[in-house]
């Protein structure tokens, strides 16, 4: 029942939860799809179905969260005061995830500039 008692701070929960999950468009998809592409290409095919198998498995508990911030009942229903230090932080990482997800190529871009460093 968070989104009875803080609408803002239950959608940067969904898209953290959603990004945990790997759905499409958040960053989460991205870094799931390359390490699958990874293993794939290094002939580990038994490991990419297992890295499928415990995705989907992991799926279930993140969208079983999503389903007790939207349809649960709150046990109180005073609204939820956090401090502008925490609403920032929710705020920045949900929508980096969403951005990063959308514009992947910057994030991508940093990676291959670590990457090449080594």
């Amino acid at each position: 029942g968070l989104n009875k008692r803080s609408p803002w701070l239950a959608a940067m929960m969904m898209l953290i939860m959603f990004s945990m999950a790997g759905v499409p468009p958040t960053v989460g998809f991205f870094a799931k799809l390359f390490v699958l592409d990874a293993l794939v290409n290094a002939n580990m095919l038994w490991l990419a179905l297992v890295a499928v198998f415990f995705s989907v498995v992991g799926a279930f508990y993140y969208l079983r969260v999503i389903k007790v911030i939207y349809f649960d009942q709150p046990i109180t229903h005073a609204p939820i005061v956090a401090n502008v230090d925490a609403r920032m932080a929710i705020s920045v990482n949900g929508l980096a995830m969403l951005y990063y997800g959308i514009f992947p190529a910057s994030l991508l871009a940093l990676c291959q500039a670590a990457i090449a460093a080594l």
